[in-house]
């Protein structure tokens, strides 16, 4: 069981050159369409992001991500009361930016519970190796924004036509608000601009000293 905190480590100075989810959607779109093309992925340093676009990931996707250890305990217990009450149904919710970064970059889409199992262990490592700094950058870079675009960067050219640093504040929480369903639905969809008015009516603080002005 050496190899995820290597590969945590690692991700202190290495910036993925792909993901396991990227490769995921490569193959399901080479078998539907028979483009064996890698997604849309350009990496951007956090400061060169707007600041309001990590705002907006933490106010939507982990309101508590400075704060807690890889597990949002509350949203975990309200997954798992969901998913009681509704059998056959499931289980859903309660991931934090630290879990989604360990399932995006390490592992794969498909659930199963030996899936969750693996990204919680991921997700031990991540909190004990790596600054919440640079898991939110990796956050930001490895998301899925669009169907075979990863990445706020990518995202950025893919739906406004112009690089991540010059989004405005609406924009990042329209891209913030695609998830979770970055395939189906666009900035344009009824539910994404509610969830982005949303964040953009509660911003969760960023604090300077892990981002500098740009």
């Amino acid at each position: 069981m050496l190899v995820p905190p290597l590969q945590c480590l690692l991700l202190n100075w290495v910036d993925p050159p792909v993901t396991g989810t990227m490769l995921q959607r490569t193959l399901e779109n080479g078998w539907d369409h028979g483009d064996w093309s890698l997604p849309a992925y350009q990496w951007a340093s956090l400061e060169t992001l707007p600041r309001s676009l990590p705002t907006a990931a933490m106010s939507s996707e982990d309101r508590s991500f400075l704060h807690h250890d890889g597990f949002d305990w509350v949203a975990i217990r309200r997954a798992w009361d969901r998913y009681r009450n509704r059998p056959g149904g499931r289980l859903v919710g309660g991931s934090t930016i630290s879990q989604q970064v360990a399932r995006n970059v390490f592992l794969a889409q498909h659930r199963s519970w030996l899936r969750k199992g693996l990204e919680a262990w991921y997700t031990v490592w991540l909190e004990l190796l790596v600054p919440k700094r640079r898991i939110l950058e990796v956050y930001l870079n490895v998301a899925e924004m669009g169907p075979m675009v990863f990445g706020a960067e990518a995202a950025a050219r893919h739906w406004f036509s112009r690089p991540a640093k010059d989004l405005t504040f609406p924009q990042c929480a329209s891209l913030i608000g695609l998830l979770p369903s970055p395939r189906r639905w666009t900035p344009k969809t009824p539910h994404v601009q509610r969830r982005a008015a949303w964040i953009l009516r509660s911003p969760v603080a960023f604090p300077k000293k892990l981002m500098p002005d740009s």
